[in-house]
């Protein structure tokens, strides 16, 4: 987990970077665990509660938000034509990718085989095969 949330600071300074590239105003609070947008708030209690059961359920929610992850960035890749913001997302999706490999083997490691929660199956097979 550690590494992880090392890993996601990074995507966070390098979203920042481009936000201050850009002169977009940074939507984030400043206060972790704090979002301003209410749905996402909500979601956020609900992944903890979940995640705070168990040692499995922890790595199920980890792997749920990188296959969440994953889709977003590939939808957002898709709809741009901005060289900067490709990179970087394609970075970030890079990061997902390696962050659920990391979750499932977790998982695989507790003797439970991983099924996708988000995506297809055929899909996390794909990427756990790269």
């Amino acid at each position: 987990f550690d590494n992880i949330a090392a890993s996601e600071q990074r995507h966070m300074d390098a979203i920042k970077t481009l936000l201050d590239k850009y002169a977009i105003e940074d939507p984030a609070s400043s206060e972790s665990g704090v979002f301003i947008d209410d749905d996402l708030q909500s979601l956020y209690g609900e992944l903890i509660a979940r995640g705070s059961v168990s040692e499995l359920e922890a790595f199920m929610v980890g792997a749920l938000i990188e296959e969440v992850d994953i889709e977003d960035l590939r939808n957002a890749i898709a709809e741009t034509d901005n060289i900067d913001l490709q990179a970087v997302y394609g970075n970030l999706m890079d990061g997902s990718i390696n962050h659920l490999r990391a979750f499932v083997a977790r998982i695989e490691d507790l003797g439970i085989p991983y099924e996708a929660q988000f995506l297809t199956q055929d899909k996390i097979d794909s990427l756990l095969a790269e």
